[in-house]
Parts: C-alpha cells; structure tokens; sequence
C-alpha cells in the first residue's frame, strides 16, 4: 500500500509568519503561485495567504503592507491531509473536494503538499499495464 508519504512534495516552499505582506504580494506576482503557505518557527501551518486574502486583509482594511505580518492575516486551509493516508483514499479526498493542492501535517508540522496531478501520475505508475493481445 502506498501512503502520502510517498507521493507529497517534501518541504513546500513557506513564507515565515513574520514575513509582511508585502512579500507575500511578491511572490504572489507570479502566475503560477496561487497560494502561499505560512508556517511559524516550529515549522506548524499557520494559514495560507492568497491574493484575495492581501485584498481582503490589507488593501481594503487600509493596512500598510510593508509592516503587516502575514502571520495575523493568513486563513486557516481548506483541508489537510495526513502523510499515511493510503494514496487511493487522498486521491479521493481531493476528487470530493475539488482541491489540486493539499497540505500534508503531522503533528500539527507542515510535511509536504500534495498534488492532484502528481497524484494521478503516481497512481498511473503503479496500475498494471492493461492486457494487450500479441497481433500475429
């Protein structure tokens, strides 16, 4: 049985809960993050901080984002999984819940993130290869 384990992305990049929104915003420049995850010192998930969240938190509070700590606007996720959740039964979680991307925590301490498509791929890599007749 494989586990989430061993199909997470180990040691997501984080944004220190003291970093301010305004390198929150940089990062979230980039097109393809969408999401940026906070964790404190101890390597636990504080929340996620999206570019909604710096509209929503900062801008249309009046906040100022050179000062803001990420850590006081981050929302806590969606969901989590766990890292020895069978991976038939995480690929089904994230089915359910229409998610692409899930944080992995063990003992409150992010371990990893999870991906719907890296998923697939490892699921694909462990199904047999289907019969295929010899053509003679």
């Amino acid at each position: 049985m494989t586990l989430v384990r061993d199909a997470m992305v180990p040691e997501p990049r984080t944004l220190a809960a003291t970093a301010t929104a305004q390198v929150a915003g940089g990062l979230l420049e980039r097109p393809e993050v969408r999401a940026v995850l906070v964790t404190d010192g101890d390597g636990r998930l504080v929340g996620v901080v999206t570019r909604k969240t710096l509209v929503r938190e900062v801008v249309a509070a009046g906040r100022d984002p050179r000062s803001t700590e990420v850590g006081g606007i981050a929302e806590p996720p969606l969901y989590t999984i766990e890292p020895e959740v069978p991976l038939d039964e995480a690929y089904r979680f994230l089915e359910e819940h229409d998610a692409e991307r899930v944080p992995v925590i063990e003992r409150g301490r992010l371990v990893g993130v999870l991906s719907r498509s890296a998923l697939q791929r490892r699921l694909a890599e462990d199904e047999p290869p289907p019969d295929v007749p010899d053509a003679a």
